[in-house]
C-alpha cells in the first residue's frame, strides 16, 4: 500500500505492507486526513511522545471505512463509516484502538470527518474536564485561530462561558475568529493585550486560558488570569523554556496543569473520546461544533500539503485526500 514514510532523505510517498488488526485494533481504509501541527515536526524527524524517527509512517488523524477487526475489537463493523486519532494515518489503510475512534456522522463527507478527532478529544479534555469551564464564566484560547483553538472556542462557548477571547498573531485570522465563536481577538506578540484582556473583563482577568503557545506569553497570562483562575497548558508554539513569576503564580492562587496525549495510556485515551461521545457528540452531528476547511490536497501532493501548512496563513484546517 501507499504510505507517506519518513526516513534517512526525509519523508516521502512509499509502498509498504498493509498492517493486520491485532486484539482490539480496527484496520480502517482511509480517504481522507488532517494535517496536525506535531506532524510538521515528525516529518523534519522529530520524536512525538513513542512516534517518530526513520522507518515511520507519519500522521495522526483521520476518516475512513472499518476494513477488518481485530479479534478483540467491539462496537463497529466492517464498513461503518469512522474516524480516530493515532499513529500512521498518511497511509491507504491504518490501524485504530476500536476506543480511540467516532462514529462518522451521516451528514459529512471524509474531508469533514478528517477535521474533527484531534480537536474534540484534545479541547474537550483541555477546556471542559481539565479546566473545568463553568457557565458565566470567561475563557481565553492562546493559539485560537488553529484547527484546535477554533474548536476550543467553540466548545467554550457550547458549555456557556459569557465570554470567549481568542488570540492570533495574524490580522487576517485575528479578524475571523468572532465567526468561530470569540467576542473579543487579541494580538499575543502585542505586550498591550493584557490590558485589553483586563479591560474586557472590569479587571479581574478570566477564568480559564487554554495556552497552546506557552513560552513567551507565560507570564502575561499568569497577569491576565483571575485570582484562584486556571491556567491549561496544551502545547509549545511559543518555545519549551521561559522565564516564570512565581511570585504572581503564587500571588494569584492559579491552578497551572499541563496536559498532553503524548504521556497518555490507552486506557485514558479511552475515556477522553468516552467523554466527547457522551457529553457534546449531539453538537458534533448538528453540525454546531465544525471546523473550517482551508484546502484539501490529493495524496500525491502531501508535500505541497506540509508547504502549506508551515507557511502559516491558512485558517481551519488542511486535508489530505488518499
Amino acid at each position: 500500500m501507499k504510505a507517506y514514510v519518513y526516513g534517512p532523505d526525509g519523508a516521502r510517498i512509499s509502498d509498504v505492507a498493509q498492517p493486520k488488526p491485532e486484539g482490539t485494533q480496527v484496520l480502517v481504509r482511509v480517504r481522507a486526513c488532517g494535517l496536525n501541527r506535531a506532524d510538521t515536526g515528525m516529518r523534519r524527524g522529530h520524536v512525538h511522545g513513542a512516534a517518530g524517527g526513520a522507518g515511520t509512517v507519519l500522521g495522526m488523524e483521520w476518516a475512513g471505512e472499518v476494513a477488518e477487526l481485530g479479534p478483540d475489537a467491539k462496537g463497529v463493523r466492517v464498513g461503518d463509516r469512522i474516524m480516530g486519532s493515532g499513529g500512521a494515518a498518511f497511509a491507504e489503510y491504518t490501524l485504530a484502538d476500536h476506543g480511540r475512534l467516532f462514529r462518522a456522522p451521516s451528514n459529512m463527507n471524509f474531508e469533514e470527518a478528517a477535521t474533527l478527532p484531534v480537536a474534540l478529544a484534545t479541547m474537550h479534555n483541555a477546556v471542559v474536564t481539565v479546566g473545568g469551564v463553568q457557565p458565566g464564566q470567561a475563557v481565553l484560547i492562546q493559539g485560537a485561530s488553529s484547527g484546535v483553538g477554533l474548536m476550543a472556542m467553540q466548545i467554550a462557548r457550547l458549555k456557556g462561558a459569557r465570554m470567549v477571547i481568542g488570540s492570533s498573531t495574524d490580522a487576517y485570522r485575528r479578524g475571523r475568529l468572532t465567526e468561530y465563536g470569540a467576542d473579543l481577538a487579541v494580538d499575543s506578540s502585542d505586550p498591550k493585550w493584557v490590558d485589553e484582556v483586563l479591560k474586557a473583563t472590569n479587571g479581574e482577568g478570566v477564568d480559564l486560558i487554554v495556552d497552546q503557545v506557552s513560552g513567551k506569553v507565560a507570564n502575561q497570562n499568569l497577569a491576565a488570569t483571575k485570582i484562584l483562575g486556571r491556567i491549561v497548558n496544551v502545547g509549545r508554539l511559543g518555545g519549551t523554556h521561559a522565564d516564570f513569576n512565581f511570585d504572581l503564580h503564587a500571588a494569584r492562587r492559579i491552578s497551572y496543569i499541563g496536559v498532553t496525549f503524548r504521556t497518555r495510556t490507552i486506557e485514558e485515551v479511552r475515556a477522553i473520546f468516552d467523554e466527547v461521545r457522551k457529553d457534546i457528540w449531539g453538537a458534533v452531528e448538528s453540525r454546531k461544533l465544525q471546523l473550517p476547511i482551508d484546502k484539501v490536497y490529493g495524496f500525491d501532493d502531501i508535500d505541497k500539503a506540509f508547504e502549506h501548512m508551515e507557511a502559516n496563513k491558512h485558517l481551519g484546517k488542511i486535508v489530505v485526500t488518499v
